[in-house]
Order: structure tokens, then C-alpha cells, then sequence
């Protein structure tokens, strides 16, 4: 187990940011964090662009070691610390499965309820500009038709997305799940054996989950509020 303590860089609003960030608190690792507020642009900064070059967050700086990319960074504090298995097995066909989602992740449960985020929250919401209702609704089959798929072809009968305890492809799925909360909308209304596993891995997490999401309550709350 490694004793230093890891320097975090995120941004709440970030999906991949909440992930890590649930992650280093729910397994207690030692960790220190720098916020980079994405609104502001502070990831163009010249700092930020030494450490990394592609302007994205989240970022770990870990004994002089930095890593990005929060899958990346998952499996790295996984096989580093002292952490129960569960997260990233070592045994190779258990780990094979998370690897598989999250090969799978990107260009499906993140790009599909991300796009639903941008539509409804950046464009709409914040930069004042409506959603192209005919798009929005192809955002929305898109994603439907990803979530039918997460169900299908990972949860099948079991409790979670690799097999029967949690591991960091529910922690890195369940946090872009979450996020068109923040316009209201719940992504898993059509979906009760999604939503049944959603409250599993929220019930897993504890407080950890709610601390890290809180920003999007927030966010919910004033989208009602104006309602």
C-alpha cells in the first residue's frame, strides 16, 4: 500500500471527476484536491496544460507520477492501494469483465447521457440556447436504446455491471447516469431493473455518493424551483 497521498484535479460537474473522487473517499486513500472550475476555463490555464496537454480533467499526481483519464485512474489507485478486490479483480476473467466495460463505457453510457446533459443543461440552461426539440429527441432514443443495451448485455440477473459486488465499472457508469439529474430528468424512469441496481451501488457507496453528487442536487432543486 502506498502512504503518499494523491493530488486530485476535478470538477464536480464532471462525471469521470465524481467517479474518482467517490472512489478515493469511499476506500479512504489518502488524497488532496485541486479544483479546476471548467466553467472558467482554468483547464486552458498555462499550469494546467503542462500536466495535461489535452485540457481535461480528472488528473492525478501521485509520487511525481501523473496519470489522466478516469478509467485509467481507477485501475491504477486500485492495483497501487490496499483496496477490497471487488474494484478490479485480479483474478483474469472477473477483471476481463470490467475491462470490457469500460472498453464499452465511452462511446455509450457516457457519450449517450452526456449528449442529453449538453442539450438540456449547457446549451439550454446555462448558455440560454433552447434545445433543437427534434434532436433532443434523437438524443433521447440514442440513449434509451444504450441503457436497454447496459441492462441486456451487463446486468442480466446479476446484482451488478461484473458480477455480484460492486467494482468501478458500476462507480464510473452509475455517475453519468446521474447526470441529467440536473435538469430534473431521471434517465432510469423506463428502467426498473436499472434503477433497482442504481440504488444498490448507491447503498454500496454511502455518503460518499451524496457528497460528491451534491452539486447536482443543487443544480435539480433550482431547475424545479423555476418550474
Amino acid at each position: 500500500m502506498s502512504s503518499a497521498p494523491v493530488k486530485v484535479y476535478l470538477d464536480l460537474l464532471s462525471q469521470p471527476c465524481r467517479a474518482v473522487l467517490i472512489f478515493l473517499k469511499h476506500n479512504k486513500i489518502p488524497h488532496t484536491v485541486e479544483t479546476v472550475v471548467l466553467s472558467r476555463g482554468e483547464q486552458k490555464s498555462a499550469e494546467f496544460t503542462r500536466l495535461n496537454p489535452m485540457q481535461k480533467v480528472p488528473v492525478i499526481e501521485h509520487k511525481g507520477f501523473v496519470l489522466t483519464e478516469s478509467d485509467a485512474i481507477l485501475k491504477y489507485l486500485a492495483t497501487v492501494y490496499n483496496v477490497p478486490e471487488h474494484w478490479y479483480p485480479r483474478e483474469p476473467l472477473r477483471r476481463a469483465r470490467v475491462d470490457e466495460y469500460t472498453a464499452w463505457h465511452h462511446t455509450n453510457t457516457r457519450l449517450h447521457t452526456d449528449k442529453v446533459f449538453i442539450m438540456e443543461v449547457l446549451t439550454s440552461s446555462m448558455v440560454g440556447h433552447p434545445a433543437d426539440p427534434a434532436e433532443l429527441q434523437k438524443a433521447l432514443e440514442e440513449m434509451e436504446q444504450t441503457l436497454q443495451k447496459l441492462d441486456e448485455m451487463f446486468l442480466k440477473r446479476q446484482a451488478f455491471l461484473c458480477g455480484d459486488d460492486i467494482s468501478i465499472a458500476d462507480l464510473l457508469a452509475v455517475c453519468e447516469i446521474m447526470q441529467p439529474l440536473s435538469s430534473g430528468r431521471d434517465v432510469l424512469k423506463n428502467h426498473p431493473n436499472l434503477q433497482s441496481w442504481r440504488s444498490r451501488v448507491q447503498a454500496a457507496l454511502g455518503e460518499s455518493f451524496n457528497e460528491a453528487h451534491s452539486i447536482l442536487y443543487r443544480l435539480r432543486d433550482k431547475t424545479a424551483a423555476k418550474l
